[in-house]
């Protein structure tokens, strides 16, 4: 995986990938030949006294150290432009990638190990990419060009190579072989770091408030202590591999000033033959320890790109259908007819056999217990997940023969989550509407009860608003989403949960100020309190993801039991006033 993914994504880059070869290509040959050289210089020129010689070999060797030098710069130049490409190309692929799940896939893979993937695997991929520009192209041709230098130099003194080399790689491929698993373990640990992390930033309030710091700092120092143990196991066996290559290169070199002495006193072999030829088996065995570094590195990054991979190639559960169709602006009209919805693996469903229309102009509310699957249904509509079974129209077609672009496109969603992003009060509510004027802004503002708090700030609209809306109230925070799905204009409101945050006098003018503006769209409201829905057109009651109830406030009162239960229950709130009392068999009195 981990080369079908750098292959991947150096394709588009041939042109420089050709001249990195070829520059550390001319790098490694003027490498090698200057022991040559030397060699010269050594028993033609310093052993025969001539000074002419050794100027000439002299300016010569300069003269190919200067090219060596600029073309081994200019290699690692565009090297690391092409290694930071590459993390570049992957992360957009990533990102994009991610972009196409529903919320079924992120659940699986989790938010926390998408950021690690997203960064520290990229950059580990990104690593390797550029240290085998640097590396692994000039260690096989300084190997294999220091081997035929070295021979020709002494082939009976080259014998030690066929001792040296195969002792050097077995020790450092046993160390490689064991890294393996630990690197595969690290990263899934940096996984489980980032979410404790993620956790403890998002919820730093609650714990703050229920005196749970300890606890959370143990729960992370559990998750700190055992990446710490897989970092310092990786890290010892790393550093046997060094004082291993080390240990072989010294050995080598007494070996050859051994043997190669014994030869010259025999007059087999020139001095300058013999500095040669240590020169020779010093940049042999530094490319084997440059490929043997590479190796080592290559394990880590290996178990990255299965992790990349592994998003890149998950497929959505929510696409376009090979003949989806484009509409510009669907009306109204929704059907759901049995809609089924189950999580992969699951044995129960999370919403099974729900059926409704809503028409634009009317109102259809949905309540019910908390897990009853009041926002899984929410979300087949838009699909942010796709019903199991069952169909859900808008428009006149089935959902899933549109394409995703036009069916959002005729929906506005206010989630149950409030989130804001970073920039300010007009980026924020212009997402739902980029073409939106200043006016059409403070309209939507207006409606959603959020203009007088914006009037309020210094910059009004070009108010900052900080990641998730952090700098202003929970319900400040609702009437900037609500004022974000009213600017798009859309034929289908979705309010799932979006009025929790508000007090009950705003609450009331934000649905008067609302019927106006959604009375040519269908609007869905998820609420939990009665009082805000009682005046809805068709009321949905769900109870374990089924639908067990549906029709107006009074009917539901006189024949649904569970309705009738959750009316008691806050009859004793300030959500009741104004509700029917129910005698003692739970019917109206």
């Amino acid at each position: 995986m981990l080369f079908r993914l750098i292959a991947r994504n150096l394709a588009p880059h041939k042109g420089p990938l050709i001249a990195i070869v070829v520059l550390q290509f001319l790098s490694t040959i003027a490498t090698l030949y200057l022991p040559t050289l030397n060699a010269d210089i050594i028993d033609d020129g310093v052993v025969k006294g001539r000074i002419d010689v050794i100027m000439n070999l002299g300016l010569l060797m300069l003269l190919i150290t200067a090219g060596q030098v600029v073309c081994a710069i200019a290699a690692t130049y565009l090297s690391a432009r092409l290694a930071m490409g590459v993390g570049r190309a992957i992360r957009r692929d990533l990102f994009d990638k991610v972009e196409t799940f529903s919320s079924q896939e992120v659940g699986i893979i989790g938010a926390p190990s998408l950021i690690t993937r997203t960064t520290n695997d990229v950059q580990q991929v990104q690593m390797l990419t550029l240290m085998s520009f640097t590396m692994m192209v000039m260690a096989p041709i300084m190997c294999v060009g220091g081997i035929v230098l070295a021979m020709a130099q002494d082939v009976p003194l080259s014998g030690l190579l066929l001792v040296i080399l195969p002792v050097l790689v077995i020790a450092i491929g046993l160390i490689v072989r064991v890294l393996v698993p630990t690197f595969r373990k690290v990263q899934s640990q940096l996984d489980d770091i980032n979410g404790v992390l993620r956790e403890q930033i998002t919820g730093i309030s609650v714990i703050r408030a229920f005196g749970r710091r300890d606890y959370e700092a143990e729960r992370f120092a559990t998750a700190n202590g055992a990446l710490t143990a897989s970092q310092l196991r990786t890290g010892r066996l790393l550093s046997l591999m060094f004082p291993t290559i080390f240990f072989v290169v010294n050995v080598t070199s007494v070996g050859v000033l051994w043997f190669g002495g014994q030869r010259i006193d025999a007059g087999q072999m020139q001095i300058g033959a013999l500095t040669a030829f240590l020169s020779y088996i010093m940049q042999i065995l530094m490319s084997v320890m440059m490929a043997m570094f590479m190796f080592m590195m290559i394990p880590r990054a290996a178990v990255s790109a299965e992790r990349i991979m592994e998003v890149l190639d998950t497929e959505s559960s929510v696409i376009d259908a090979p003949n989806a169709i484009s509409v510009a602006r669907l009306d109204g009209v929704l059907r759901v007819s049995d809609a089924a919805f189950s999580y992969p693996g699951a044995q129960d469903p999370v919403l099974s056999g729900v059926s409704f229309s809503a028409a634009p102009g009317t109102t259809t509310a949905i309540i019910g217990s908390t897990g009853s699957g009041k926002s899984t249904l929410v979300n087949l509509i838009p699909r942010l997940l796709d019903s199991t079974a069952g169909t859900v129209e808008l428009g006149g077609h089935d959902i899933k023969t549109l394409t995703l672009s036009s069916l959002r496109g005729s929906i506005g969603l206010v989630p149950q989550r409030a989130y804001l992003f970073a920039g300010t009060v007009a980026s924020n509510v212009r997402m739902g509407n980029p073409q939106a004027t200043d006016q059409q802004v403070w309209q939507a503002l207006e409606t959603a009860q959020a203009a007088d708090f914006v009037r309020g700030m210094p910059e009004g609209l070009d108010a900052p608003i900080e990641q998730g809306g952090s700098n202003v109230s929970g319900g400040q925070r609702q009437r900037l989403c609500i004022a974000r799905a009213i600017a798009a204009g859309p034929s289908v409101y979705l309010f799932d949960d979006s009025f929790s945050a508000l007090d009950y006098v705003t609450d009331a003018k934000l649905r008067a100020a609302l019927k106006p503006v959604t009375r040519d769209a269908a609007v869905l409201v998820v609420a939990q309190r009665v009082g805000t829905i009682k005046d809805a057109d068709n009321i949905l009651v769900l109870d374990e993801g089924r639908l067990v109830g549906q029709g107006t406030h009074e009917t539901l009162l006189e024949t649904c039991p569970t309705y009738q239960e959750i009316v008691t229950s806050q009859l004793s709130s300030d959500d009741s006033q104004g509700e029917p009392e129910l005698n003692g068999q739970g019917s109206p009195a």
